[in-house]
């Protein structure tokens, strides 16, 4: 199937996607409102800020990070208008720009399910363990087939249009995920799992990192 490039769909339709966006999911504040302080957070596809203004509550140091550059510049507008400072970073979920173990806190919600492959998944999840310091936590959510839009007992790729103002529709690649998946996908990462949870649609797991021993060249 054609997998169109998260980076450019979410270029397309940044100002859009960000104005249909305002509110933290509550599975996320009641994740940061439980967590210890941290002096470094990581918002993992940060989107338009709405969960690096949460992890400001919780961490002296918010880093954000998005592959697109138009949902990047929405981000830098919520944190004007809302008084949060967060370090707003372009890059790639396989490759977090963050030296290994620096991060307390990190959400890493609705991105995972964009990546394009099963080794970038995996490898993305083993970047997440790398950047967590010994005790850190982080909250990963993915879209699954437990959705009731879905019909489906296994994962699968699939694409769901985007339908901006003027009627042009902008397919967004997808991978759903089934429980199961979802938890192969874990276990064969360098991440140790605290808690399972299904909300709204997705699934999520509360996990640190399970080898002190992970390390990539990354700085």
């Amino acid at each position: 199937m054609d997998r169109p490039n998260p980076r450019t769909t979410y270029d397309r339709i940044a100002d859009h996607f960000a104005k249909t966006r305002a509110y933290p999911w509550p599975e996320v504040e009641s994740f940061v409102a439980d967590a210890e302080r941290a002096a470094i957070a990581l918002d993992v596809g940060c989107g338009n800020g709405r969960h690096a203004e949460v992890l400001a509550t919780r961490a002296d140091r918010v880093v954000a990070l998005d592959a697109s550059r138009g949902l990047l510049g929405t981000a830098r507008e919520r944190g004007a208008d809302g008084g949060f400072d967060a370090d707003l970073v372009q890059g790639d979920a396989g490759a977090l720009p963050v030296r290994d173990g620096r991060v307390g806190l990190a959400v890493y919600v609705a991105t995972l399910h964009h990546l394009r492959s099963r080794e970038r998944r995996i490898a993305s999840l083993g970047e997440l363990a790398r950047v967590l310091e010994p005790g850190g936590r982080a909250l990963v959510g993915v879209w699954s087939t437990i959705h009731d839009r879905f019909d489906a007992e296994t994962g699968f790729d699939t694409t769901v249009d985007w339908t901006l103002p003027d009627g042009e529709t902008v397919p967004r690649y997808y991978h759903i995920y089934d429980p199961a998946e979802f938890d192969r996908d874990l276990a064969a990462s360098a991440l140790a799992v605290h808690e399972r949870f299904r909300s709204s649609g997705n699934c999520y797991a509360v996990v640190g990192a399970r080898r002190s021993g992970h390390r990539s060249a990354q700085t």
